[in-house]
């Protein structure tokens, strides 16, 4: 299983949260774009102690699983005492999702680590689980449903891998439910969510038909050290496999790649479209501080399989693919995401 861990809230996003509460607001500003809640999760879900991987499966019969309130406390559903693993499952109609939309999983805040998986396939995850254990129990969950896989004829399944070293566990708090972004995220194409990483150099990974199946997962954007990756000054690769509707309009797009530490060549398809680097040794160099954007060739992206390979390079105290946002948009709204960056 993945040994990586997202980034914790910034105090940012704790402003927004408490400014949400406040308003009793439903909506959040996510990459410029705003979030609607269009189905609510509140409410029993099937639960049961253990860890079982067959549990994120929709064959799974899990008919003889208790019911548990979610979001709250395991401890006050009953399972007083209880440190460990435990799954989550709930089947939401394939008629709740809108067809040719972008869709959220947003799960509140979950004690102390978990993972997310939808009909079968995980989406995203927070924390780390043992032997490497890293508590996320202050980060908001908020994970994209990739439209490949939602069944829009049938049932869908939601299951939730949780793990709680002590004290209270399970999905505690906050807002529950599947979101929808505007209509004008469909120009959008969200790169953020899981990435494959290797821990080493070499060029054959610019090939966008190198086999990457057997690196790790790592949650784009955090960085190394909140991903169990401690005292590495060296090299490393990112890939991403992006697949892009037939009907998607793809002139005049640019790779917006977030922040990185330190210095990056960036590759889509095989070939560069662009790098930041400023020569200038730890203590000096300011490269990551840099929004890197980057236009991409006209026929360079297509409609499909695309392949993102990022390169980076660390010179100390920290590394990655940090902060977002990290996207491919139309040139006309390359502004307004590079503004939404500062309060990200």
């Amino acid at each position: 299983m993945p040994s990586t861990s997202m980034v914790l809230g910034l105090e940012v996003k704790r402003m927004k949260k408490i400014l949400t509460t406040i308003l009793c607001v439903v909506t959040l500003a996510v990459q410029g774009q705003e979030l609607k809640r269009h189905y609510n999760l509140r409410g029993d879900w099937k639960f049961s102690i253990g860890d079982h991987m067959e549990w994120a499966t929709r064959e799974y019969d899990d008919s003889d699983w208790e019911e548990i309130y979610v979001p709250r406390r395991w401890e006050r559903e009953g399972f007083s005492g209880y440190d460990g693993y435990a799954w989550y499952r709930l089947k939401v109609d394939g008629d709740e999702f809108l067809k040719d939309r972008v869709h959220f999983i947003r799960l509140g805040y979950i004690d102390d680590v978990d993972e997310v998986y939808f009909n079968g396939e995980l989406i995203g995850f927070s924390g780390s689980f043992p032997p490497d254990y890293y508590t996320a129990w202050q980060a908001e969950r908020e994970y994209r449903i990739p439209n490949e896989l939602i069944d829009h004829n049938g049932e869908n399944l939601i299951a939730v891998r949780v793990f709680d070293k002590g004290g209270e566990g399970g999905i505690y708090s906050g807002e529950t439910g599947i979101l929808v972004a505007e209509d004008g995220y469909q120009e959008v194409i969200n790169l953020e969510g899981l990435w494959k990483l290797k821990l080493r150099d070499s060029e054959d990974y610019i090939d966008p038909d190198y086999d990457d199946s057997n690196w790790e997962k790592i949650k784009v954007p955090a960085n190394w050290k909140v991903n169990d990756i401690f005292n590495y000054r060296d090299f490393a690769w990112y890939r991403k496999e992006v697949i892009i509707p037939e009907d998607a309009n793809l002139d005049n797009m640019v790779l917006i790649a977030g922040y990185i530490d330190d210095f990056d060549e960036t590759f889509l398809n095989g070939e560069k479209i662009g790098e930041t680097f400023d020569g200038r040794r730890m203590g000096r160099s300011r490269s990551f501080q840099e929004l890197r954007v980057y236009d991409i060739p006209d026929g360079l992206l297509k409609n499909g399989r695309n392949v993102l390979s990022i390169r980076v390079e660390d010179i100390g105290d920290n590394g990655g693919i940090y902060k977002g946002p990290v996207v491919i948009v139309p040139e006309k709204l390359v502004t307004a995401y590079t503004r939404e960056s500062y309060w990200r």
